[in-house]
């Protein structure tokens, strides 16, 4: 089966491209390159021994969407990965992010609906719950107001998307709101690549240990938490990948009549910063130089996932630790240095 994955170089993308050919399954690519790299493509290949179909579209194009489907109307399934996806960034300037995050997913599905049975994955967000009353979080929780534009988008977009739908009945789709993505495929032939300074903790430790950066900036210390750091649910990238393969089999094997279902992907632990941060001088070796500072907007107190659901109903569970997640981070970024 072919199956479209936008924003197939980024980070979570590009370790689902492999996860979809390493169970046989034809990939097409759509990338803009605005946060990702030509490069993720030759490492995809390196590890699948396999290169797949790539087309740099910008999906806010709608000439260039529409001329793409007219040439791949095999397309059985698409896992949507394709945002803009920092916080703090989207506080700063949220029509960026409405405009490629919303306008985006909406000229896509415009073009599935147009199609035969489609089936879809969206990437979500734990930041749809904002800060939840309770923990562990379940898909049950409400959905409160966002935190940010960034959550704001994830919870429009999956409106969106259960809007469409319940009108469209050839269009089935499942939700996946994950908690915090880190780590590299333990090749070290991909891992997360930002463009100028690291939105993310796990990418900017990494620079900070190997000298790209002075010091990491912990955002805030007086938190109601153990140390008083945020604390989130760290998951392994890889982990991530493989449950959107097992999200896109049961839409395949369609054994639901719910056209729209939403599942939580973590590890179900939470970790706060400074455990982080701890965790990765033992898994390195290296002593990282960290400050306090104010706090940013937008950042929850504490978020971590109940996943029960995925368990039981998707039959996922995540089975590689944070120790490890951040071992791989580090062998992809002193991998990238010696590249």
């Amino acid at each position: 089966m072919k199956i479209l994955v936008t924003g197939g170089l980024g980070f979570i993308g590009s370790h689902t491209v492999v996860a979809l050919q390493n169970k046989g399954y034809e990939v097409v690519v759509i990338d803009n390159l605005s946060n990702s790299s030509l490069q993720v493509l030759e490492g995809i290949t390196q590890i699948t021994s396999k290169t797949p179909e790539f087309q740099k579209i910008d999906l806010k194009d709608k000439s260039g969407l529409h001329d793409f489907f007219i040439n791949h109307q095999d397309i059985s399934g698409v896992i949507h990965f394709a945002a803009s996806k920092a916080v703090g960034e989207s506080v700063e300037n949220p029509l960026l992010y409405y405009e490629n995050n919303l306008a985006a997913l909406t000229y896509l599905l415009q073009n599935l609906v147009k199609l035969d049975k489609q089936n879809m994955i969206f990437s979500s967000s734990c930041t749809v719950y904002g800060q939840a009353d309770e923990l562990p979080i379940s898909e049950d929780a409400p959905v409160k107001k966002a935190m940010s534009p960034y959550g704001n988008t994830k919870q429009i977009g999956e409106e969106i998307i259960r809007d469409t739908c319940a009108t469209e009945d050839k269009l089935r789709a499942i939700s996946l709101r994950y908690f915090n993505p880190i780590g590299a495929h333990p090749s070290a032939e991909i891992g997360e690549l930002p463009l100028g300074t690291p939105q993310n903790l796990v990418p900017f430790i990494t620079q900070t240990a190997i000298s790209k950066r002075k010091e990491l900036s912990v955002f805030g210390d007086d938190y109601p938490t153990s140390d008083g750091t945020c604390i989130r649910d760290y998951i392994h990238v890889m982990d991530l990948a493989e449950a959107h393969v097992i999200a896109l089999e049961r839409l395949l094997s369609a054994p639901t009549k719910d056209t729209f279902e939403v599942f939580n992907v973590g590890t179900g632990v939470g970790s706060s910063v400074l455990e982080v941060i701890k965790a990765f001088e033992n898994a390195s070796g290296e002593k990282l130089n960290y400050k306090i500072v104010g706090r940013r907007a937008g950042d929850v107190v504490a978020a971590y996932a109940d996943t029960k659901k995925a368990n039981e109903i998707l039959g996922w569970k995540a089975k590689r630790s944070l120790e490890q997640a951040l071992k791989d981070a580090w062998t992809w970024e002193k991998t990238r240095v010696k590249a």
